[in-house]
């Protein structure tokens, strides 16, 4: 009989303490799986992650670097989820990733959210009938590619641009296919409005994401298309930027080529002045930020999740055509500054998603502008 009260006892201490959850606990864990954490745009995600762990004082991130190289992007989530974390926040690669993803998230028990990336339904109905049944898929916060891609191409030719060259990193990458279709889109649009004046946009070559694959898949396309006037190095975490920069530069192209990316560069303003650089598209590192507190309130308790679906927010790109554009951008949310301030963390931790999302809709210059001269 002792035993059985013993036993009893147990239970519930047991239940009790599954049912206080997270929130009674000390230090949050929350992994982060990233392409990298140290290139152009990679450095900056870590740094506002780590900026919001610092404020909300509970939470230890863990970040694993996976190159956007298949098995290690569904690796990384089973060596995060072993590692004992609470939840995950994934920029995953191809959309189909997110099957292994949510099957390994599930069997652990830890909720996971995708930034950068969305799982497309049209093309990837199993991976988004999964999530939607998942309770520990929280959703996800992504731009609008599509939109993205479309309004770069436009600035081009506004520009002048007739003939774009375009490098992506990975065949397939899910972020990727969609500003490719913007892309398309823009020139189809210029195209119907100025008939006898048409844009060609070249099929994409692939340049990884280093800064040496970049410059000699650059080179290569140059090489091969003399002619263009124009090139868009898609993404891919900046170095490849910066290698496609420096060819144009070797082959003493630079200003004769207008060239478009996504990914803020550190030395964007520079790069405008002198015509390296035409428009760029970014200022979306914050984007992490909010699937970080997506995750951070749903294992905190404050966020339902259900198997039926999940969260979803569209992130504001930032576009920047001048060195005045860019002025106004880096007094805000380059070096040590920050858009969102301690007191703004912590504020977003007792949010609901309605409140988190609208925060995340409402970010543009302008936007931290307005907050923080009231400061």
């Amino acid at each position: 009989m002792k035993k059985l009260v013993l036993g009893l006892l147990l239970f519930v201490f047991v239940l009790g303490t599954a049912a206080i959850g997270v929130s009674a606990r000390d230090k949050v864990n929350i992994g982060v799986s990233i392409w990298s954490s140290t290139d152009t745009l990679g450095s900056e995600v870590k740094r506002m992650l780590d900026a919001a762990a610092e404020a909300l004082g509970d939470v230890d991130i863990t970040y694993v670097d996976q190159g956007h190289i298949s098995e290690k992007v569904t690796d990384s989530v089973e060596q995060l989820a072993l590692a004992g974390m609470d939840g995950i926040i994934i920029c995953n690669s191809a959309s189909a990733e997110m099957n292994a993803a949510i099957n390994t998230a599930d069997e652990y028990g830890v909720y996971i959210a995708q930034f950068f990336r969305s799982i497309n339904q049209e093309t990837n109905p199993n991976e988004y009938a999964l999530a939607q049944k998942s309770k520990y898929y929280v959703g996800t916060v992504h731009e609008s590619e599509v939109d993205n891609g479309k309004q770069l191409v436009m600035i081009l030719a506004e520009k002048g641009a007739r003939k774009i060259a375009l490098m992506g990193w990975e065949a397939g990458d899910a972020t990727f296919l969609g500003r490719w279709e913007g892309y398309k889109a823009g020139v189809d649009a210029w195209n119907a409005a100025n008939p006898n004046d048409p844009v060609v946009l070249l099929e994409p070559q692939y340049g990884g994401t280093t800064s040496d694959t970049g410059r000699a898949t650059a080179e290569a396309i140059i090489n091969a298309n003399p002619d263009i006037d124009a090139f868009i190095a898609a993404g891919g975490g900046g170095d490849t930027l910066i290698g496609a920069l420096a060819a144009i530069d070797g082959l003493g192209l630079t200003g004769k080529i207008q060239v478009a990316s996504t990914d803020f560069l550190p030395d964007l303003d520079e790069q405008l002045a002198k015509g390296a650089m035409s428009v760029e598209s970014g200022g979306h590192y914050a984007d992490p930020f909010f699937a970080f507190m997506m995750v951070y309130n749903t294992v905190k308790g404050k966020y339902e999740t259900s198997d039926t679906g999940f969260y979803e927010i569209i992130f504001p790109y930032m576009f920047v055509a001048s060195s005045d554009d860019y002025a106004k951008y880096a007094e805000f949310f380059t070096g040590d500054a920050l858009p969102y301030t301690a007191d703004e963390i912590m504020a977003m931790a007792d949010y609901s998603f309605e409140e988190l999302a609208e925060t995340c809709n409402k970010l543009s210059v302008a936007d931290v502008v307005e907050r923080h001269s009231n400061k």
